[in-house]
């Protein structure tokens, strides 16, 4: 690939920082001209500057509309995804939107419309499929080692709880943070979700309770190809960031344990000492998020299909959205009758 793809990122919070750093530090195919925030200031644009980056401004559409720019990073707040997808593919911008693509699942049909329309690359930033375990145990499944595929196990578990007030704009646990895993569930499977059960609860923080959402939840699922899922989440677990994969099927079973620090273990006469986790996502899925932007430059310059599509993320919000109706609910959603409750 000797083509520079030369990008634009929209929001310069966590993950638009984390994007640009990576970007200017370990992609050689991607060039980032500029990055566009509403609370750009003197100590950002210093920051931007330092990474050589050309065009700095609190204006989106200064980079959407941007001669020198090929494709969009949207890295800014949910409620804007949708829009700055639509206004990128009007453009005629490639757009890498992170998760999810909306809160509003016609807003994300449209952009994922728009991106058709105007025949442009449209990457959902579901960073863990690029996570070089998870793509193990994937290929494993893939090539058969497994056998046909009886059960998938997802936990995640992050190592604090967000706040209250981040709770309450977040969509929930469901949208905001089981949707990796809904995700993960249909990549693992290699199959879509026919239900979901939702049950949760609020033992970590009241406040999350207080602000509508539950901290800790367990959904199982039902997969087209007959397969039984499990996922489990956890707004706090206080030995670290807890990320694990296991795919059991008729042959064998796959499994990703936590990455650590060290495989090194400490083995005396009162204990066997072994690492935690890597503390939280940006340690633990650091090359994820470099090997997702690797990939849709790839995709752009050779023409081919993204590997985590729109209509993909797509699937999850309806999963996600699926799972918050069966937890009000106290019963089984199927994702047809979800579908069907959307206009979808």
């Amino acid at each position: 690939m000797s083509k520079v793809v030369r990008i634009g990122i929209i929001g310069a919070g966590r993950i638009g920082k984390l994007h640009a750093e990576n970007i200017t530090k370990f992609v050689k195919s991607v060039e980032v001209v500029g990055i566009s925030d509403v609370l750009m200031n003197e100590q950002m644009e210093a920051w931007a500057k330092g990474l050589g980056i050309r065009v700095v401004t609190k204006e989106a559409m200064d980079l959407i509309k941007h001669p020198d720019i090929d494709a969009i990073m949207v890295c800014s707040s949910t409620a804007t995804h949708a829009d700055y997808t639509i206004a990128a593919a009007k453009e005629g911008k490639h757009i890498f939107c992170e998760k999810p693509i909306d809160l509003s699942v016609k807003k994300g049909l449209e952009a994922i419309k728009a991106a058709k329309a105007h025949k442009v690359k449209l990457q959902l930033g579901f960073n863990r499929r690029f996570d070089h375990n998870f793509r193990q145990v994937r290929e494993l499944t893939k090539t058969g080692k497994v056998g046909d595929v009886h059960i998938v196990k997802i936990t995640s578990r992050d190592p604090a709880p967000p706040t209250a007030a981040y709770a309450a704009v977040s969509g929930g646990i469901f949208l905001d943070m089981m949707i990796h895993d809904f995700d993960m569930a249909r990549y693992q499977a290699g199959s879509e979700i026919v239900s979901v059960h939702a049950t949760g609860a609020v033992l970590v923080d009241p406040e999350i309770g207080k602000a509508g959402d539950v901290d800790t939840a367990i959904v199982t699922l039902t997969f087209a190809n007959g397969a039984i899922g499990v996922i489990d989440n956890s707004r706090k677990a206080v030995y670290g960031y807890d990320q694990r994969v296991e795919v059991f099927g008729s042959k064998g079973c796959a499994k990703a344990e936590n990455d650590t620090p060290s495989t090194v273990t400490l083995s005396t006469v009162e204990h066997v000492a072994a690492d935690k986790p890597l503390y939280f996502f940006l340690e633990r899925y650091k090359d994820a998020f470099v090997d997702e932007v690797v990939s849709f430059a790839q995709a752009i310059v050779e023409d081919t299909d993204v590997l985590v599509s729109g209509e993909d993320g797509l699937e999850d919000m309806v999963a996600a959205l699926a799972a918050g109706k069966s937890l009000k609910e106290g019963k089984p959603v199927t994702i047809a009758e979800m579908k069907k409750e959307l206009g979808l």
